[in-house]
């Protein structure tokens, strides 16, 4: 299949500001899945396709959280265990059935984490000193993880909302370290789904290699700007963040 050189220019642009997008909030696939299927891609190989930058995207700001002592190592693995479950499950779903079964969950959860950063702030931006709890010690934080991963492996767009009300709202960690677990969470369970959405034949590599130069790009420069910014700051930009993906969800 050929692409058209524009297009495959505007898709790393897009890139960009998703993957800078995606390591501070969430819903940059909601400007990249568009585009994968503006440049002649089904919406499943579309989806497939858009976890080659979501992964790489992962692996830069994984790597540029832990370089600046962000990355809290002691909870990974209990954190890591239900999104690893649950992103296979939704990968599996989503090789089989049309992505379009999760998006009430979807607008459920934004409108939701709308709703609890206008009305208790510190909820998803816990005060300094706030301790951190472990998955085992709460339950809805475990299976907000768990859902978070079926959803990401279904069609990944938004799951950054959800793994934050998890990772901030249920664990109580601030939003820098947040969002440091959050990418590894998504690094993990969209490996996974990338595994699985090759095994089924539906990723194009050219068109995912130019997006994940992209989102490489706008994840190193969101990294940066995150481990600098008031914490005040992170929570406005989600709180815009989920407004914006609200619309995208409710227009597509």
């Amino acid at each position: 299949m050929e692409y058209d050189p524009l297009l495959l220019l505007v898709l790393a642009g897009l890139g960009v500001i998703a993957g800078w997008i995606n390591t501070l909030a969430g819903g940059g696939s909601n400007l990249t899945l568009p585009m994968l299927m503006v440049l002649g891609l089904p919406p499943d190989v579309a989806n497939a396709t858009n976890r080659v930058g979501v992964v790489l995207q992962g692996a830069v700001a994984v790597r540029g959280f832990h370089h600046h002592g962000k990355l809290d190592t002691g909870n990974v693995w209990a954190i890591l265990l239900p999104t690893l479950i649950g992103g296979a499950i939704g990968a599996i779903t989503a090789a089989l059935l049309p992505n379009v079964t999760l998006k009430p969950l979807l607008l459920g959860t934004i409108l939701t984490m709308t709703l609890v950063i206008l009305i208790r702030p510190n909820f998803i931006a816990p005060p300094a000193g706030t301790p951190v709890k472990s998955p085992s010690e709460s339950r809805s934080a475990w299976l907000g993880l768990f859902v978070a991963g079926i959803y990401g492996g279904f069609v990944q767009a938004g799951v950054g909302f959800i793994l934050l009300a998890a990772l901030a709202g249920g664990l109580r960690y601030d939003l820098v370290r947040a969002n440091a677990l959050k990418m590894v969470c998504t690094l993990a369970f969209t490996s996974v789904a990338l595994v699985i959405f090759i095994s089924f034949g539906q990723v194009r590599w050219i068109p995912g290699l130019v997006l994940a130069v992209g989102t490489m790009i706008g994840s190193h420069l969101s990294v940066k700007f995150a481990i600098n910014a008031k914490q005040s700051t992170i929570k406005w930009f989600l709180f815009a963040m989920t407004l914006v993906a609200c619309a995208a969800a409710f227009i597509t």
